[in-house]
C-alpha cells in the first residue's frame, strides 16, 4: 500500500484563501439581511458576488 495517501493531505490556505472567504460570508450575510428587509436590487447582488466570485476564488486562489 502507498505510503502517500488521500487521508494524509491537508488543505493550506493562506491568508488571502481566508479574506475572500471572509469577503464572501460578509457579502452572503449583507445579502441575506437585505433580502429580508425587502430589498429588491442590492441584495441579490451582493449574493451573486458572494456565491459565484468571492466564494470560488476563495476556494481555487
Amino acid at each position: 500500500m502507498s505510503e502517500n495517501t488521500d487521508s494524509t493531505t491537508q488543505l493550506r490556505f493562506s491568508k488571502t484563501n481566508i479574506a475572500l472567504l471572509g469577503a464572501a460570508l460578509l457579502c452572503l450575510g449583507v445579502g441575506y439581511a437585505l433580502l429580508a428587509g425587502g430589498s429588491m436590487t442590492l441584495a441579490p447582488i451582493l449574493l451573486v458576488l458572494g456565491y459565484c466570485v468571492f466564494f470560488p476564488l476563495g476556494l481555487v486562489l
